[in-house]
């Protein structure tokens, strides 16, 4: 009976190892795939449906972290050069890239993408492309392209992937449009102008309070400036992002008995929305639902 009980005893402990082992070679088989690192969830989530299982995608801003003011430890910068290929969104989104040399291609991917000009401000673009829809059937062409050119053995995979990608996109594009195109309002007021491009496509306008710097922190000007569009716009909702300071914004919602509320307009996502495998469709469809409530949309 002893002799029995250290069998099973042995038996169990030599399965667990065996466990271990299977699982620490799956591990060193995946950590084996190419590297692609991308600055933004945006980048992140066209890359990451287009190449599947066949590559590894890094995503070089850590969830949870404000895109505009992120510098790369030495850890993500050992990343960035393993590398067979570094993606990053550019028009001034991540300061931290100028003057760097990349030991791997990489592309801006700002110089593909149509950008809007900011006219009040002389030279200046907005880097929030990826809100625009048909920008992003752009990025997944140059991102298809790429992985092509990087393995082409993959090529059909690749293709099949940016098809559904694109339609995705289209979907999407088709239901903004309906969903925003008979509405009451037609102001929403924010903590910064991150939603140029979509009230550029839907027909909507926006009052910001620091303009496109979230990180900028609003004058008693700017405060007053705001609670008179929200007067004279008859706007129903002030949207502010997860990553900034939002003591401003909830005085100006309760002074002006308008609701407040979250949007997402991904720079990058928060730790929570990461571990929940949100994708862009999830969250620009989130996006969506709160914008029509906020315009007054039938």
């Amino acid at each position: 009976m002893k002799n029995i009980k250290l069998i099973a005893i042995f038996l169990v402990i030599a399965l667990g190892v065996l466990s271990l082992f299977i699982k620490n070679q799956k591990n060193t088989l995946q950590d084996k795939r190419a590297i692609v690192a991308v600055t933004t969830f945006a980048l992140y989530d066209v890359v990451s449906h287009i190449g599947g299982d066949t590559i590894k995608v890094v995503h070089i801003l850590p969830f949870g972290v404000d895109p505009h003011s992120f510098e790369p430890t030495p850890k993500l910068m050992a990343q960035i050069e393993k590398s067979k290929l570094v993606i990053y969104n550019g028009a001034g989104l991540e300061p931290w890239t100028e003057g760097f040399t990349f030991k791997s291609k990489a592309i801006n991917m700002s110089k593909y993408v149509h950008l809007r000009h900011l006219k009040k401000s002389k030279g200046a673009t907005d880097p929030h492309y990826w809100l625009d829809f048909a920008n992003m059937q752009i990025v997944a062409n140059v991102v298809t392209k790429e992985l092509i050119e990087l393995f082409p053995q993959n090529k059909k995979l690749y293709l099949h992937n940016k098809k559904e990608y694109i339609a995705m996109l289209q979907k999407l594009d088709k239901i903004y449009r309906e969903k925003l195109s008979n509405c009451r309002v037609n102001t929403v007021v924010v903590s910064h102008n991150a939603l140029g491009y979509l009230a550029k496509n839907y027909g909507f306008q926006v009052e910001s309070l620091t303009g496109l710097a979230p990180e900028a922190q609003p004058s008693a000007q700017d405060v007053t400036r705001i609670m008179q569009d929200i007067q004279k716009e008859g706007a129903t909702t002030i949207f502010f992002e997860n990553f900034v300071n939002d003591s401003v914004i909830k005085r100006i919602a309760k002074d002006t008995h308008i609701h407040l509320d979250v949007f997402q307009p991904m720079g990058n996502i928060t730790k929570d929305e990461a571990n929940a495998h949100l994708t862009y469709k999830d969250i620009m469809y989130k996006n969506l639902d709160k914008l029509s409530k906020a315009l007054m949309c039938h």
